[in-house]
Order: C-alpha cells, then structure tokens, then sequence
C-alpha cells in the first residue's frame, strides 16, 4: 500500500519554461551479471541559467549509482530525500521499488514544482507513485511530523551552505529519532576544509561512518569520476547513538 502526503504547491504551479532555458539530461544505470543485463534510464530536466536546485550537481549521481547497486534491497522501503533538487537519487529509488518522499525547501514553491516535473518526465506521478512535500530543515512544523514512517533518509550535497548545517542535523536527528533504525546516508562535495559537521553530530548524539566508494560503478562499467568533474565527493552514514551501548562506539 502507498503512502500519500498533501504537498504545499499544486501540479499545475509548474512554471514554464522556454527550451532555450532548459534541456532534459539522460542517467542511464546498467548491469551486467550472470549473463542477467539490466537497464534504467532517468530524465533529468535541468535550467543551467536557475537556481542551484535546478541542476543535477555531481554527488547526485554518485548517490544514485550506489543506490542502483543496492537496488533489491530498495523495494517496498520507505524512503525520504532531503533537498531533492532535480531528485535523481530518489527517483530512481522509486523505479526501483521503494516507496518514495522527495523533499525541499517549503518556502521555494518553483523548486517543487521542478521536482514534480523531474518526477512527471519519468512516468512518475506526484501524490500516485511518489510523494513531493516542503519542509522547512530546523523547524519541526506540521509537515515534519506528517511524514509517514521512515527506513531511510537520503540527501547528495545538502552540506553547501554552513549557515544551515546545524538545521540539517537538527532535522535528521529527530527523524532518526522518530523512526528508530533508520539510516541517513548522503554524498557531499567538499568545498573548504574548515568545514565540518563532527561538533555537531555530537551535540546531537549522532554517529558518522564512512562508506567505502571504491566498487561504485563497478558492475556497471562506470567510472565515479567522470561524474566527480575533479571534485573530492563523500559518502557517509549517519546513524542515531544508542546511549546503552555507547561505550561500544570507536571513535
């Protein structure tokens, strides 16, 4: 059974846009093993002229190339992404099976509009097979406790802007909280050194892994870097402390 949330902007919002302003870019996810090959091909439409959620940055992919590889354990999971953008990564969980919530910004209206019309252009329709809410990260408003129980939270380089790490966290700690077991696992880009987030994961009894990127790509003849654009990407995991056992956290 799906789960279905009201979003804060109505389909028809989508704004138009001209097709010198816009292009449609294609994600194409294949394997082959045991003789077995399988294919999925995602359209992206992009606005290289907008805001920076109107355009597919390199953590994407390489979020959505992890989740392809992982994409039998996707099925019937409840999934929620945070700061969608042109949600490539969650689109192509809920090709995959799972049961899917992309998220923004509540207050940027033509964000989630262009999510609705990501969605639309892969034969995914908003509030039938995938859901497209507002959220406001930091603030626990209505929306955030109207979202449906969660198996995973994902994200690809919400980490941009410093002013709002600690919103994030704060967001992801009480999801975590709210749906024990669940995982945030995202990719980031790294912009400055001085940048971090491990004061706060701890003031929010939080607790980072990193996740090995080397097989990524793998078994579908992909090399990450040519998504990376000489960039240094991150995958890691974030995982709620469990105060009963954490003397059994290595640090």
């Amino acid at each position: 059974m799906r789960f279905h949330m009201n979003g804060s902007s109505d389909d028809n919002e989508i704004v138009a846009i001209t097709a010198s302003a816009e292009h449609m870019r294609k994600f194409v996810f294949t394997c082959n093993v045991d003789a077995v090959a399988e294919r999925l091909e995602i359209k992206i439409p992009e606005i290289l002229q907008g805001a920076y959620s109107f355009y597919t940055w390199p953590s994407a992919p390489v979020l959505a190339h992890f989740l392809w590889e992982r994409r039998q354990t996707l099925v019937c999971k409840r999934i929620l992404e945070l700061g969608a953008g042109t949600a490539l990564p969650g689109i192509l969980a809920a090709k995959c099976g799972a049961q899917v919530v992309l998220s923004d910004n509540c207050i940027l209206p033509k964000s989630l509009a262009h999510i609705r019309k990501s969605c639309m252009a892969n034969q995914l329709q908003p509030g039938v097979d995938i859901d497209v809410v507002g959220l406001s990260w930091g603030l626990l408003l209505n929306s955030v406790f109207r979202l449906p129980p969660l198996d995973l939270i994902i994200a690809a380089d919400c980490f941009y802007d410093p002013t709002v790490f600690e919103d994030i966290i704060v967001t992801v700690a009480f999801l975590l909280e709210r749906n024990r077991g669940a995982k945030f696992i995202f990719t980031y880009q790294e912009r400055s050194a001085d940048w971090s987030i491990e004061a706060l994961l701890k003031k929010w009894k939080l607790h980072a892994s990193s996740i090995n990127m080397d097989e990524i790509g793998k078994h579908s003849g992909v090399d990450m870097m040519e998504f990376m654009g000489g960039h240094t990407i991150h995958l890691l995991e974030i995982t709620l402390i469990d105060e009963d056992r954490v003397g059994d956290i290595v640090e």
